[in-house]
């Protein structure tokens, strides 16, 4: 049985569409962040980190949402959302996959969370309107780099970057230049939008539409 510990619009997000993308059967476990769920003992046990998404494969638990990502799409190679390993195509997922958690995601935290690195509000205000530049550069390499590879961010295919993609664009939507502000990065928005997996992890979660 596998178990998907979210809270609503976090990093879960990319994880759960991927779930509803592959169509197994899992079940959804709330960790109520407003209750600071996420750092009860129990929590810690199966997540030492106390940060979400957690996944519980069959009694294994694995924390990092690509790394949950990378897992299920091993684990569940007939979904086609990940190429075989050791092709030139999984060496670019890799790239891209990285890119965007360790680069993207870091910088969007910095955003989200700017007095994790002030000592006071001034500076805080500084380093989020710094993070907000950077992202802009990022977004804007992202932009380029869809015009011209093709619908997803392996080209023709669907892959599991293209929902972690979703998830960090979502997460810009209340920027000055959100990533729907970009003509290819609007269609890929659209588009996967338009997915029936991502439309019932929406309506699950209780969010409105990305773009929204």
């Amino acid at each position: 049985m596998i178990q998907l510990y979210y809270y609503p619009s976090n990093a879960s997000m990319a994880p759960h569409m991927v779930l509803e993308e592959i169509g197994c059967l899992f079940e959804l476990v709330l960790v109520d962040r407003a209750q600071n769920a996420h750092k009860s003992a129990d929590y810690l046990k199966l997540n030492p980190t106390g940060l979400i998404p957690l996944l519980v494969d069959d009694g294994t638990p694995i924390h990092q949402a690509a790394a949950i990502c990378l897992h299920l799409a091993d684990r569940f190679p007939d979904s086609g959302l990940a190429p075989p390993v050791g092709s030139a195509q999984r060496a670019r997922l890799y790239s891209w996959l990285m890119y965007l958690t360790n680069t993207l995601q870091a910088e969007l935290l910095h955003y989200f969370y700017p007095e994790r690195m002030a000592d006071d509000a001034a500076m805080a205000a500084r380093v989020k309107a710094h993070a907000e530049i950077r992202v802009v550069e990022m977004l804007d390499l992202l932009e380029n780099h869809l015009a011209g590879s093709g619908p997803f961010v392996l080209g023709d295919s669907l892959s599991i970057a293209d929902h972690y993609l979703l998830m960090l664009c979502r997460w810009t939507r209340m920027h000055a230049r959100p990533a729907q502000a970009r003509p290819s990065l609007s269609r890929f928005i659209d588009a996967m939008a338009a997915r029936p997996a991502v439309q019932r992890v929406f309506a699950k979660e209780g969010l409105p539409l990305p773009w929204a």
